[in-house]
């Protein structure tokens, strides 16, 4: 036990004394939170539609006090009064407006007639998010436009009442499982595997190999080391990503501790896999080359920015033996619907096993010659 703590304090005092390596390895993650979170805020807001009015009546009116509300309201957008429709089309397509809207001639007429009154909207469908949003906002203007003057006493049709489990989620706190997974990752990346390489190439895994130490210490002391730098950078993000984010989970003791068994969990899954991709690799270059490939397989199959149930069938089957999956799951249900041990007691026992049996296969894989 003396000489497996001895590698875990080599290991753990030389991290402590590289400060910036410790900050880069958080400052990315909390990068991603708040520029990311705040870029993708969920509700695409301040857009310009230009308003060609070719109708001028009773009803072209309605429609203009509908934008006001618009703009008033929930900002989607805001109008700007055109005279051509040439002229906002073009400037559709060359990107000065988001959206043009076409109030033809005869509208109003139409409208009392009954005679299919049509208003168009362009839109710029390069960009998917912007042109969706604002041909939602419109339909639903439409619809109320639709709407009979005098509503009937009994209600003739089917209405759907929303009801919603848990406090409305911003797209920040939507990231803040995402953000901690991958600062252990990250963690995990730079001081599991990299440095572990670099370590080799400088020859201090030499000295280890003269000394009475195990094959089995060595690699335990080594990932036991890995996984507490791991654990710092899970508890340090969530603790100021749940402050950012608005997340009241450093407040409730139990919750908490959930997080805290679940980030040790995952550093140990986490630490177990990277050890086994790198033990037989002997080029420092390597880890950083896998570093953009095990980010693209192992995360974004996850479920951390996409519901896995879209996916196709075999990417569906990456998922199930994914250790992301389940740091994702479980950090969902602690830190945004405080779901109790009963949500994640799976969670932990697939990590454990995992990180548990990556280490049992990596250790005669552990070559004690130079």
């Amino acid at each position: 036990m003396n000489r497996l703590l001895a590698i875990v304090e080599r290991e753990m005092r030389k991290f402590f004394r590289s400060p910036s390596l410790m900050v880069m390895s958080l400052i990315s993650p909390i990068l991603q939170l708040v520029i990311m979170g705040n870029a993708f805020g969920g509700k695409i807001v301040g857009t310009h539609v230009a308003v060609v009015d070719q109708d001028h009546g009773p009803q072209a009116v309605k429609v203009h006090e509908a934008f006001d509300a618009v703009a008033a309201n929930i900002q989607t957008f805001s109008t700007i009064e055109y005279n051509n429709e040439v002229q906002a089309r073009e400037d559709v397509r060359t990107g000065k407006i988001d959206a043009a809207v076409i109030i033809p001639p005869q509208y109003s007429r139409r409208v009392y007639a009954q005679d299919a009154p049509r208003i168009g909207i362009v839109v710029d469908n390069s960009d998917l998010f912007t042109s969706s949003t604002l041909e939602s906002e419109m339909q639903s203007l439409v619809d109320s436009l639709n709407a009979p003057q005098v509503q009937d006493r009994l209600a003739r049709s089917v209405a759907l009442e929303v009801v919603e489990l848990y406090p409305y989620v911003n797209y920040l706190k939507f990231l803040m499982p995402a953000t901690v997974a991958l600062s252990m990752y990250i963690s995990v990346m730079i001081g599991g595997g990299i440095l572990y390489l670099d370590d080799k190439a400088r020859g201090v895994h030499e000295g280890y190999l003269v000394t009475p130490i195990t094959k089995l210490e060595l690699v335990f002391g080594l990932n036991i080391a890995g996984a507490i730098k791991a654990m710092l950078a899970g508890i340090s993000l969530g603790v100021i990503g749940s402050l950012l984010a608005g997340l009241s989970v450093v407040f409730h003791p139990m919750q908490m501790l959930q997080l805290l068994a679940l980030i040790v969990a995952s550093s140990i899954a986490f630490n177990g896999m990277m050890f086994l991709f790198m033990v037989r690799v002997d080029d420092p270059l390597v880890p950083r080359a896998m570093f953009g490939v095990l980010n693209t397989l192992l995360f974004y199959p996850s479920g951390a920015m996409y519901p896995t149930t879209s996916f196709p069938k075999w990417l569906q089957a990456l998922t199930i033996v994914d250790p992301f999956t389940y740091v994702i799951h479980g950090l969902k249900a602690v830190l945004l619907k405080n779901g109790g041990w009963i949500a994640i007691w799976q969670d932990l026992a697939f990590l454990s096993i995992f990180g548990i049996a990556s280490l049992l296969v990596a250790t005669p894989l552990f070559k004690r010659t130079l």
